[in-house]
Formats: C-alpha cells, sequence, structure tokens
C-alpha cells in the first residue's frame, strides 16, 4: 500500500525531501500514470494522446487501469485452476471446493431469491463476474504497493451503468418496449398523472444506478484511507511511540478490511439482482 514512503519519515529523514503523510494517503487511493514498484524507481506509464472532437484525450493505461487488468487476469487463472483440480470428480476439494461454494451462495442466497427462476439462470453469469471481479479486484489493493481498481469511480460507475442497461433489457424484453413504459408508473395512479410519474420514476432508476456506483467506490477507499493516517499518526505526533496503539489498530482494520470486501461484494451483486428482478415484473 506504499506504506514504505513513510518509513524515512519516521526514522528523521528532513520533511523537505518526502512527501506528507496526506500525499501518501491521497496519493495511494488516487489514480495516477506512476506504476509503483517494491526496492526499485516507480514505471512512469506510457501517454496515448488522440485528438477526439477537438480534444487532446490520453487513452494511455493509468494505475488503476493495469490492476483492474491483473485482477482480471488473476481470476481468470484461479478459475481455471479450479476446474483443474476438480477434474471429473464428483466431489470438489481444495481450491475447486472453495469457488463451487462461493458460486452457489450467489445462485441461492442472491440470484433465486431476488429473481424468477428463468431470469436467475438468465444473469448469473453476470452476477458471478461482478462478484468475483469486486472480491479480486479490491482483495489485490490490499498487498502493498498494488492499487484498488474498484476504488475508482469509472470502475464502479461502468459496474453500476451495467446493472442500469441490464435493468432495461430485462424490462423491455419480459414486457415489450410499450408495456415497459405503461408499468414504469405504479398501477392505481390517474393517467393524468402520468406525465408527472414517468420523470419520477426514471429518475428513481438513476438514483438507484448512482447508489450502486457511490457506495461502492466509498467503501472501497475509506479503509484504506482510515488505515494509512492511523499509521501515518506515528510522523504527524512525531513520536514513535504511537506505533505501540496504531500500529496494532491498523492490523485490525485490515483484517476487517478483508471482510467488508465480501460485504460490499455481496451488497452490489444483491442490489444488482434485485433491481434487475424488480424490472422484469409490472409494479
Amino acid at each position: 500500500m506504499g506504506l514504505l514512503r513513510v518509513l524515512p519519515l519516521v526514522l528523521g529523514a528532513e520533511a523537505e525531501e518526502q512527501p506528507s503523510v496526506s500525499d501518501v494517503v491521497f496519493g495511494h487511493v488516487t489514480d495516477s500514470k506512476v506504476l509503483e514498484l517494491p526496492f526499485s524507481k516507480p514505471i512512469k506509464l506510457p501517454t496515448w494522446n488522440y485528438t477526439v472532437a477537438g480534444h487532446v484525450i490520453d487513452f494511455g493505461p493509468t494505475k488503476h487501469v493495469v490492476w483492474m487488468v491483473i485482477a482480471a487476469l488473476v481470476l481468470v487463472v484461479f478459475a481455471w485452476g479450479a476446474t483443474l483440480v476438480r477434474g471429473k470428480s464428483l466431489v470438489p476439494k481444495g481450491i475447486a471446493n472453495l469457488v463451487e461454494m462461493m458460486v452457489l451462495f450467489v445462485r441461492d442466497e442472491i440470484a433465486y431469491k431476488t429473481m424468477d427462476e428463468h431470469t436467475a439462470h438468465r444473469y448469473l453469469p453476470y452476477l458471478l463476474t461482478a462478484f468475483f471481479f469486486i472480491v479480486f479486484s479490491a482483495g489485490l489493493g490490499l498487498i502493498p504497493y498494488t492499487a484498488t481498481s474498484v476504488g475508482n469511480l469509472a470502475v464502479t460507475g461502468t459496474l453500476a451503468i451495467l446493472t442500469f442497461v441490464l435493468m432495461q433489457a430485462t424490462g423491455i424484453g419480459h414486457q415489450g418496449l410499450g408495456g415497459y413504459l405503461l408499468h414504469l408508473v405504479p398501477s392505481g395512479v390517474p393517467w393524468w398523472m402520468f406525465p408527472l410519474m414517468w420523470p419520477i420514476e426514471i429518475l428513481g432508476m438513476l438514483t438507484k444506478t448512482f447508489a450502486l456506483c457511490i457506495r461502492l467506490f466509498a467503501n472501497m477507499i475509506a479503509g484504506h484511507i482510515v488505515i494509512l493516517f492511523i499509521l501515518g499518526l506515528v510522523y504527524l505526533l512525531h513520536t514513535p511511540i504511537v506505533g505501540i496503539a496504531s500500529v496494532p489498530f491498523a492490523v485490525a482494520l485490515f483484517l476487517l478490511e478483508v471482510i467488508i470486501i465480501l460485504i460490499q461484494a455481496y451488497i452490489f451483486t444483491m442490489l444488482s439482482a434485485l433491481f434487475i428482478g424488480m424490472s422484469a415484473h409490472a409494479h
């Protein structure tokens, strides 16, 4: 998590030559074009500038993009390794047993309890992908010198938009375009209130999507900020004695962060399944 950059400050190095605690903390949770490496100088990521509609846009990779790709590759290797371990055996063991347990949890406790069986089977691949992607992306971010890609609004926003698109596709697929637009308004509302209710219902769907994005983003970066600031107290208070309390407390929060990752992956997946399932049926 870039904590080694704080050590020279704790050991008495000149403050002018080292970044402040806030620089270290916010440098860790924000995106950048620099990729940190242990025991080596940081790598500056390439810049690919292209002109789009008169504006120069950098399409080059950033720190969060790199770790998002790495998380996706690790997830693929993890799933592939689980299939190899299981082979043709009817009884899973080891890593295969862990994967099957998590898959069954998402299927039975999330998909089946928020959707009808047909809709659950159709969208289970998306729900599993979202769940495991969040777990692996956030989990990698707990390793020193890495970054949490789901602590980026662009990443969580994309996941939320995917859920929003599936909500609309499910509603139109089950009810037809006309029926879906008609049933956006709850039954029993007078027809003359439809022009008022439609914008409210559409705003409600956008609010759900926005909440999905912000909830995941905020919870993913909050733990990192708190842990780093607690460790930074050693420097801020100019005494190593504080470390006697701050370091064990930071370790406890680190372990709590592992649980929070699983909870947030569950919440995002559960709410996505709930919203998609609600779209399949008329109000």
